[in-house]
């Protein structure tokens, strides 16, 4: 991968602060959840609501982004991040470009030996916007810093995935129904289950959390994996800087998720594993089932990125403390409104 920072005639400054002030998020790219400061969290989640209203009473916002076009550059495996993109730019009016970059992709030069660079470079000549995921940490970054139009990032190798995170912590503002001023939680507990080392979706919802105002005097953080999977150091680290921030391991599940508002599941991710017998050491350590379910906090919302391979049976679909397919719409209605801020509507 060749990323050369050459002379360009227009450079968007990368990494800017997204705020309440909407002409913040115009034409800007999106690295992190690092970003976003809470007020740019409450204009992003005001404007999703907008756009579940738009949806559910007109199927969308057909000329918002009329004429605009958006490039899903995938280099990894995605069906949720690459479908709702591509609906949310549809629902509003625009449309896509869809690569999908790994070398066994049928539709990228890759298959050719052409760098991440010169494909993005090529691909601002058509559109207005590039969603895209790379098996690389780092690699979007370094792609931003080259690019003169928007770039979202959809997951940088085991890094970040912030449209994740803006969807999930949205599904808990949603469910928790903190839009209404007398159910903002005081003291909120976040429950984080599984492979916590690799989820580039638990790095992100963790900083998120953090940083978010959807809780008023603390914010408890109960991390539960299987040995070996841990929550990284670093994210530890950023998490520690914030005030009223508590971070617990607890490997029990059933203790963990006492008292907790939320229990955040994600699967072990065996891509992610060189040695195959590791993986099936870990796999199955936790399983979320009906018989936890009955011992769980009465509103204790459940919540997955998907997919999910045996960490939740499928009888707990049911349970209206299940939200995971719900969390799965709202991130269309979450891109939809990301995309109308950065492009600028």
């Amino acid at each position: 991968m060749s990323l050369d920072n050459g002379d360009h005639q227009q450079h968007q400054t990368p990494l800017r602060t997204l705020t309440e002030d909407v002409n913040s998020w115009n034409k800007a790219s999106l690295l992190s959840v690092s970003q976003i400061t809470a007020g740019g969290l409450q204009l992003l989640f005001q404007r999703s609501r907008e756009m579940r209203r738009l949806v559910r009473e007109n199927g969308g916002g057909n000329h918002l982004l009329q004429h605009k076009l958006l490039a899903s550059v995938f280099y990894e495996a995605s069906t949720r991040t690459a479908c709702s993109f591509q609906s949310a730019m549809m629902r509003l009016g625009g449309n896509y470009l869809h690569v999908e970059g790994h070398y066994g992709g049928n539709s990228s030069a890759a298959k050719k030996g052409e760098s991440l660079e010169d494909t993005i470079k090529c691909l601002e000549c058509y559109v207005d916007v590039t969603v895209l995921r790379h098996p690389v940490q780092g690699s979007v970054e370094a792609v931003i810093h080259m690019a003169n139009k928007p770039v979202i990032n959809a997951g940088d190798g085991v890094g970040e995935h912030p449209t994740q995170a803006l969807l999930d912590v949205f599904t808990i503002y949603d469910e928790l129904k903190m839009h209404e001023a007398e159910q903002k939680r005081s003291h909120l507990v976040v429950v984080i289950l599984g492979d916590l080392k690799h989820g580039r979706t638990v790095h992100s919802l963790a900083k998120l959390l953090c940083t978010s105002n959807i809780w008023q005097e603390s914010l408890t953080l109960r991390y539960c994996s299987p040995d070996g999977l841990e929550m990284p150091p670093y994210v530890q680290h950023d998490c520690a800087q914030h005030e009223h921030v508590q971070q617990e391991t607890i490997h029990h599940l059933r203790t963990a998720i006492e008292g907790a508002d939320v229990l955040y599941v994600t699967r072990i991710q065996r891509e992610r594993f060189d040695n195959l017998d590791d993986y099936e050491k870990a796999n199955g350590s936790y399983v979320v089932d009906a018989s936890l379910m009955e011992n769980a906090p009465a509103e204790m919302v459940v919540l997955h990125p998907l997919p999910r391979v045996n960490e939740i049976t499928t009888e707990v679909d049911a349970d209206p403390r299940a939200a995971y397919f719900r969390q799965m719409e709202n991130g269309m209605f979450v891109r939809m409104a990301l995309l109308s801020l950065i492009l600028g509507v």
